[in-house]
């Protein structure tokens, strides 16, 4: 028996972190709200399931770092609802080159919450002065990451944005006046450029290029020093993975949300808008169940919003189109009877964070090129991540999950191949590519899944397959993402509908930031000063 229409507060449109985080903002408010998602799994792009027998393997993200410096995990105390994060510490993880490689063999780099330690590390691998210029690289760039926190946090208006870097250049304590001007050419310079200011050695620039590359653009683009200088913030807070997997997040999420009366409907999506007088009215899920509100958070990719919306999408839903680029990169997750091993450094300093699996950003150059090309990399670069080795909860003793990242991948292949026939062979580049710097390692792989830009789109909804939603280059972020009219987690002509999730401000990545602020927004418009400016704003637009 169906169930009846139902009427709540608020519907969110998407169980990913952005969407339960919006949901439980508004919840604990005292708002009746109710998730819809379409598929089986609660979380998106940030959920966990039983891939094999006894093994928890991660569908999309696996280290959680911006939503660690949010503050979003403990307003909302998620603790309380079962979150446990294991610390990646050390954070970073870059080997070093090859036996036969050009370039000098030295020691592997160990980046770690402690900067003495980092420091000591990178002057045994790359010399005293580069140690020395990267205490101070922290010591500049973790006040302006952080400002880049504050700014992540809050509506990307000019004004805003402004005023969260404005105190960068003011003299403070032990801290002389930064001119405009070298915060401009910082934060509009390429990665590339801040690198080769910096540091000397090309392995140091390596890693931290394949670092600051993970948000998408290569660190050649204008725009993308911050993206490197984030970097300094990970000497307070580093990546965390929570216990049991990445979906301990939204579950924890989920568990909130209930404590306060609201409840997640999973596989019965949302499949249209019920609009009234010219606004939100509620929402026919997929089922054909009515749930009536006139309040709905579309915390799903812009595009997706924009089919939901069908003939009541207003102009600016309805022209939008945000760059979704060609695909973003392959994923392997394997299953192996062994942690990889590699040369010179403890598990203990190399499996606890993120494996950057690169010594030259020529190879990160060669990649980037190939995938405009719309070609497969001529050189994989992988970054791996191996969390079974700080918790025991993913895999049976013996075992173990290692997750393989490659970056820029095509979703559409100049020459017209098919992923389906490509992805076993691509798999195993990159399980190679691992086997390179940690010989052994292919042959402790007992079971694979390959996740190529199309499965990410069949699997995760993800257009294109870009885990981002929308690209991350300068002219996709703030206020200019998805795009300049919805940036402000609103639909100009159609009051109720708001954005959130990866498609807006601050985009990709675990952060929950365009949940809580949309969260925001909504509950501003549910006052009664909100009230009165949406009924004017309604009736200016039908003049």
């Amino acid at each position: 028996m169906a169930e009846p229409e139902r009427t709540v507060d608020a519907v969110v449109i998407g169980s990913g972190h952005n969407g339960m985080v919006a949901a439980c903002h508004l919840a604990a408010s005292g708002l009746t709200v109710e998730v819809l998602e379409a598929d089986e799994v609660l979380g998106g792009a940030v959920s966990t399931v039983e891939r094999w027998p006894g093994v928890r393997v991660d569908r999309g993200s696996s280290a959680h770092v911006i939503i660690r410096h949010s503050g979003i995990v403990e307003e909302l105390d998620l603790a309380a609802h079962g979150l446990r994060y294991v610390d990646c510490d050390p954070w970073g993880f870059a080997p070093a080159p090859q036996p036969g490689s050009d370039g000098p063999e030295g020691r592997p780099l160990v980046f770690s919450v402690d900067l003495d330690a980092t420091c000591a590390s990178i002057e045994a691998a790359c010399g005293p002065e580069d140690a020395a210029a990267y205490r101070r690289f922290v010591e500049v760039w973790g006040p302006r990451s952080a400002q880049v926190v504050q700014a992540f946090g809050d509506r990307p208006s000019p004004a805003r944005l402004v005023r969260h870097l404005w105190p960068l250049g003011a003299p403070g304590k032990g801290r002389a006046r930064t001119p405009g001007g070298e915060l401009a050419t910082d934060f509009l310079g390429s990665g590339d450029a801040l690198l080769d200011r910096w540091f000397g050695s090309e392995r140091l620039k390596a890693a931290l290029a394949w670092f600051g590359a993970q948000s998408g653009p290569p660190m050649s683009e204008p725009g993308t020093a911050a993206m490197v200088g984030w970097a300094a913030l990970l000497h307070t807070t580093p990546p965390g993975h929570p216990v049991g997997g990445s979906g301990g997040l939204t579950q924890a999420l989920a568990r909130k949300l209930e404590s306060h009366g609201g409840r997640v409907v999973l596989g019965d999506g949302a499949a249209s808008l019920l609009v009234e007088d010219g606004r939100v009215a509620g929402v026919v899920t997929a089922s054909g169940r009515r749930v009536r509100t006139d309040t709905v958070v579309a915390a799903c990719h812009v595009g997706a919003t924009r089919t939901i919306a069908g003939e009541h999408a207003p102009p600016a839903l309805r022209d939008a189109a945000p760059p979704l680029g060609n695909g973003f990169g392959l994923v392997v997750r394997c299953q192996t009877d062994a942690l990889p091993s590699y040369p010179g450094v403890s598990q203990a300093d190399s499996l606890q964070g993120l494996q950057l699996l690169c010594t030259d950003r020529a190879q990160l150059a060669r990649a980037h090129g190939d995938w405009l090309a719309g070609e497969l990399p001529r050189e994989p670069v992988p970054l791996a991540m191996s969390f079974s080795a700080s918790d025991d909860t993913l895999a049976p003793a013996g075992q173990h999950v290692v997750t393989i990242w490659g970056q820029w991948y095509p979703y559409t292949l100049a020459d017209g191949r098919d992923w389906d026939s490509l992805a076993a062979g691509e798999a195993q580049r990159l399980v190679d590519a691992v086997d390179r710097f940690a010989p052994g390692f292919a042959a402790s792989v007992q079971r694979l899944y390959v996740q190529t830009p199309l499965t990410l789109e069949q699997e995760l909804r993800l257009p294109r397959g870009n885990v981002m939603h929308v690209e991350m280059s300068l002219a996709s972020m703030f206020a200019f993402r998805p795009t300049p009219e919805l940036s402000g987690h609103k639909v100009p002509g159609l009051p109720g509908l708001y954005l959130s999730g990866a498609s807006m401000h601050p985009g990709g990545g675990v952060s929950g930031n365009s949940g809580r602020t949309a969260a925001r927004v909504v509950l501003a418009d549910r006052s009664g000063l909100g009230r009165l400016k949406g009924r004017v704003q309604q009736r200016l637009s039908r003049r």
